[in-house]
């Protein structure tokens, strides 16, 4: 028996998680064991999830995950990077396969992508072309490009993703084996395509009072009938509260805050009136809000 690990997020369980559910079972066999490791109450970026972890796990079983697990909500509000080296180091002593999506479907290419920004010229390539003042996606783009490997995987959400997967199964000595499947329609989609939808879209959907249980597997639809929906509106004010009440010395204590960013934050935090604002005047050309 084949174990399958997946690092996911179900945010929320759409028809395009059950297809990865079924096609894992045609590459390994109807037996084959899915272990979903996934985000808890809050996801990427800091939002709450649209609904509880619980109903969000039940959804994922009832459409045929075997276990889901709980990743740490310190991977979850990480970076790519470390949301993806705490999910490798999480599922490696579990899986025999790591599966994941990306517009690409391109296995060896991923894995040269991570080969390269593993090396030990990339960092200075990309010191090099940070310093010219371009934005850190673009930077890293081209300093792969000048150590002969192509960037163009880094230009989709899923691929990049993908990438950080592959990465960090090198970087651990992980024996977890990739198994990319191939993401149809469009991560950031604003209206939901009828067998491929976007959690993003899906979301906007809920926000508005839109149906969107029909982009839903069967199976799953009635754990979200009556569940409660979570928003980040709905704790603003308790941010800004504590953003407004945190020290210089608690600001610079944060994670990612060098080069100034803690300092960026800190004084939009103090002189906006709402969160969206606070993003927006923190975000600078080299760190996008992306």
């Amino acid at each position: 028996m084949t174990i399958v690990g997946i690092i996911c997020e179900y945010n929320p369980f759409h028809r395009g998680h059950r297809k990865q559910f079924s096609e894992i079972r045609q590459r390994f066999g109807a037996d084959a064991a899915i272990v979903c490791l996934m985000s808890g109450n809050y996801v990427q970026r800091g939002a709450p999830a649209v609904f509880d972890r619980e109903v969000r796990a039940r959804a994922a079983m009832f459409c045929g995950a075997d276990l889901v697990l709980e990743l740490p909500v310190t991977a979850s509000l990480s970076s790519a990077e470390g949301f993806a080296s705490a999910g490798v180091a999480i599922l490696s002593p579990l899986c025999d396969c790591l599966c994941f999506g990306t517009e690409s479907g391109n296995s060896d290419a991923l894995m040269r992508t991570a080969q390269a920004l593993l090396c030990p010229g990339f960092s200075e390539q990309l010191r090099q072309r940070l310093a010219t003042g371009v934005s850190f996606p673009a930077a890293r783009q081209q300093a792969l490009e000048a150590l002969g490997v192509p960037g163009t995987l880094l230009e989709q959400p899923n691929d990049i993703l993908a990438t950080e997967y592959c990465k960090a199964i090198l970087a651990q000595g992980s024996s977890l084996l990739p198994f990319p499947v191939t993401r149809r329609g469009s991560y950031h989609a604003e209206t939901p395509d009828a067998e491929n939808p976007s959690a993003t879209a899906l979301r906007r959907c809920i926000a508005s009072g839109t149906d969107w249980l029909g982009f839903v597997p069967p199976e799953a639809a009635p754990c979200f009938e009556s569940a409660p929906v979570h928003t980040l509106a709905a704790g603003e004010r308790a941010i800004l509260a504590r953003l407004r009440t945190m020290t210089d010395r608690e600001f610079e204590a944060l994670p990612y805050g060098s080069e100034g960013l803690w300092r960026r934050l800190m004084h939009a935090s103090r002189e906006e009136s709402c969160l969206e604002d606070i993003l927006t005047r923190v975000k600078t050309k080299r760190y996008t809000r992306s």
